[in-house]
């Protein structure tokens, strides 16, 4: 959807659980031996249940160990055609706190799980065909990523820290590929993660960064919440009335900040329009498809700040005060929880178990 951000996994609460991602993924990370700790040869992935015939690329699936107390769970795949020489791409996927085998599963990795849970099957757009891919679960907390102590609060800053230690840790295990081309990508909420990360990979002269990419990137709420009032209104998904509404009480003197207002008023109609946009049945990611998995439950806030739980881990933004959001937190009527999965997704697959 032009104009707004509309991400892999939902960066308002949203938390994609790797643990239900079923059978075949477990399987394959337990006959790739012992991870804690474990040398490359150990991580190796000798066989995976559901593909009909088993891949002539190498794959490894283990632990990065970043500090004494944390692990990131990694998935690299190394290119289906001369390995040695080609490019290193990094994929993290957004949230914050989403797991990157949605990239890996159901997006572009070598292959994907098919509807009933268990088959896999190959690929025809998998970017190993030309890159080998790291696929890191971050932070530490989301799918199979942990810490021993069980701090799981973290922020933007910390996270970038996390990721690039987690990336010397891989050159460490993988140092035949330390000095190939690396790209840094991701969707969504990568649209932090990624240039954040930038900046830590960029002092490191022996990491040879060529290029970053982010697709659907989020980098401003703001940015993002002012440029999706008018994409819905000129698309004609808000009526007359919402649409006057939201211009007589979230602008003044000829300007409008729908983002960032402490008007009551200007809040309770910027989350009708966000009903409108995200949760009426509205494919956000095509507003012309439609909404795979059907109709998306309702949304529920949480208060303070925005934190993922139930991953095990908390990530805690910077407040945002006046903020819409922020002011519907205040209000008696506020819910608590959150959503499991993002709007117009079919999880299904990746959750039989």
């Amino acid at each position: 959807m032009a104009g707004s951000h509309v991400p892999c996994c939902y960066s308002r609460g949203t938390y994609w659980r790797y643990r239900e991602m079923g059978p075949v993924l477990l399987c394959a990370l337990l006959l790739a031996g012992p991870l804690v700790g474990a040398a490359p040869s150990a991580d190796e992935v000798s066989y995976l249940p559901g593909l009909a015939k088993q891949p002539s690329f190498r794959q490894y699936s283990g632990y990065l160990r970043i500090d004494p107390h944390k692990r990131l769970h990694y998935w690299f795949i190394e290119a289906q055609s001369n390995p040695e020489s080609s490019p290193l791409v990094l994929w993290l996927n957004g949230g914050p706190g989403c797991s990157s085998m949605s990239g890996l599963l159901t997006e572009h990795g070598p292959f994907t799980i098919q509807p009933d849970g268990t088959t896999l099957q190959y690929n025809d757009y998998a970017w190993n065909k030309i890159a080998n891919m790291l696929y890191l679960e971050s932070p530490a907390g989301v799918g199979f990523s942990y810490s021993d102590d069980k701090d799981y609060a973290t922020n933007d800053t910390q996270v970038a820290h996390d990721n690039y230690l987690a990336l010397k840790e891989f050159f460490r295990l993988f140092p035949e590929y330390s000095k190939n081309k690396l790209f840094l990508t991701g969707e969504s909420y990568a649209g932090i993660y990624i240039p954040t990360l930038a900046e830590w990979v960029m002092q490191d002269s022996s990491i040879n960064l060529k290029g970053l990419a982010v697709g659907n990137g989020l980098s401003s709420y703001e940015i993002n919440d002012n440029s999706l009032v008018y994409f819905a209104y000129y698309h004609g998904l808000l009526g007359t009335g919402l649409w006057t509404d939201l211009q007589r009480f979230c602008c003044s003197q000829g300007k409008c900040n729908f983002h960032k207002n402490s008007n009551l008023n200007c809040t309770l109609r910027m989350q009708e329009m966000i009903q409108i946009v995200e949760e009426s049945g509205l494919n956000i990611y095509n507003l012309y498809a439609p909404c795979a998995g059907g109709v998306p439950g309702s949304y529920r806030y949480h208060q303070d700040q925005f934190i993922i739980h139930d991953l095990g881990s908390s990530f805690i933004q910077q407040p945002l005060k006046y903020s819409w959001r922020q002011n519907l937190l205040r209000m008696p009527a506020a819910k608590k929880g959150v959503r499991l999965e993002p709007p117009c997704t079919n999880s299904t697959a990746s959750s039989t178990t």
